[in-house]
């Protein structure tokens, strides 16, 4: 073989290991890390489709860096106006799509190999869903998606033999660390959290608590809900119920533990004794390189200063303090529909208390009375998931008037 033929072959190989990603949420805070990283490694990573939800701007901006295949929007008249500036920017090639069934085609096209699924809420469940059908890696950055569905996307990706590799930095942490042994070798696993900014604020002064107070998270930037959920512990227990169903383990396996300085993601325990941890800096585009990477590790710029371990605390959180983890954890016991209220009786509530129509202990008190409210055979298709959280919700909003009005639920 000529020298100039071995040079093809080579580039060749190099254009065929390019990973094609179908990317849920482009516009959000995960999506835009994940672009960095395409930025990055050009040579690895090529983006395909981009499901942008209501940001006609950024995504404007995404189109004409990126140059997608497909892009979806939330509605029909996003699309048209994306269209519009597409074309003055003299761009006709890219195919514009809206709603859900536009963000399905968008994690199903048959050249994508990695989907990127992180439109917060319910709303990413259906494409998630269909993109594990169709047989593509998953990098999951939407909890959501498991919480309600976790049962169905699992069952679903075992029989397609699809991988479901975890984004959020605690589970990526957790997939990380039991790759030092085999599953049955496991005791428990450990997922740390900050405490958020009230670990350490009386009980009595929790009816005080403002939006403005619970939206300053002592370690990460994060979107209004998330960062809400943080406050309450809600977050970490929506984490509980996703490592539940990845890593195959019951609730009583799955611990949580305070570690105000977030510099160990989390730990995993072995039978022997044995508890590996891991540390990296709080920048989500490490577990995202990670997840794309997979099985390989990608030398990065992601470094971690050592001296930053000087102090490492750990503790049992609160219950009492933050009923909606206790919450979690019944909910992760029942399964089904219980997870699926939890999930939406929080997002709820949580919207009511950005307005100010309920008080920050109102949060757990709408989701005990929802969870109360619930009960049935776990959902055996997306479509009932979906019709069990919309119920769910509705339950909310009448507890939290019945709440406004003095009305026990």
């Amino acid at each position: 073989m000529s020298k100039n033929s071995i040079c093809l072959s080579i580039e060749s190989a190099k254009i065929e290991n390019v990973k094609k990603l179908a990317i849920l949420g482009s516009t959000g805070s995960i999506g835009n890390s994940t672009l960095s990283i395409c930025e990055s490694f050009p040579d690895r990573y090529q983006v395909i489709s981009l499901a942008a939800g209501t940001n006609i701007d950024a995504a404007l901006a995404q189109c004409l860096r990126w140059h997608p295949k497909v892009v979806s929007l939330a509605t029909e008249q996003l699309a048209e106006t994306l269209k519009t500036r597409l074309k003055a920017e003299g761009i006709t090639s890219i195919e514009v799509l809206y709603s859900t069934a536009g963000t399905i085609h968008v994690a199903t096209l048959p050249e994508v190999d990695f989907v990127v699924s992180a439109i917060v809420g319910v709303a990413g469940l259906e494409a998630t869903y269909a993109a594990v059908c169709a047989g593509k890696t998953v990098g999951l950055a939407n909890k959501e998606c498991l919480v309600a569905a976790g049962e169905l996307i699992i069952a679903a990706a075992k029989k397609h033999n699809v991988a479901l590799l975890p984004i959020d930095s605690e589970h990526n942490a957790v997939h990380q660390c039991m790759r030092g042994g085999t599953a049955a070798e496991v005791r428990q696993i450990w997922l740390t959290a900050s405490g958020g900014p009230f670990r350490n604020t009386p009980l009595v002064e929790f009816d005080r608590i403002t939006p403005a107070q619970a939206l300053k998270h002592p370690t990460w930037v994060m979107g209004q809900r998330i960062t809400i959920d943080s406050a309450t512990m809600m977050n970490k227990g929506f984490e509980v119920i996703e490592a539940c169903r990845l890593f195959s383990l019951p609730p009583d396996q799955v611990q949580v533990t305070i570690h105000p300085q977030s510099t160990v993601h989390s730990l995993v325990e072995f039978v022997d004794g044995s508890i590996l941890a891991q540390i990296s800096v709080t920048d989500m585009r490490l577990p995202i390189l990670y997840a794309l990477a997979y099985p390989e590790r990608v030398p990065s710029d992601l470094t971690f200063d050592l001296k930053t371990l000087s102090q490492l605390d750990f503790s049992p959180p609160d219950l009492s303090r933050f009923p909606c983890l206790r919450f979690a954890y019944e909910a992760a016991e029942a399964g089904g529909r219980a997870c699926i209220a939890l999930n939406a009786a929080d997002e709820i509530a949580v919207a009511a208390f950005l307005v100010g129509d309920i008080p920050f202990l109102g949060i757990p008190r709408t989701i005990e009375a929802v969870l109360q409210l619930t009960s049935g055979q776990p959902p055996a298709s997306i479509a009932e998931v979906l019709e069990s959280d919309l119920a769910a919700r509705e339950r909310a909003r009448e507890v939290i008037i019945g709440q406004s009005a003095g009305v026990r639920p």
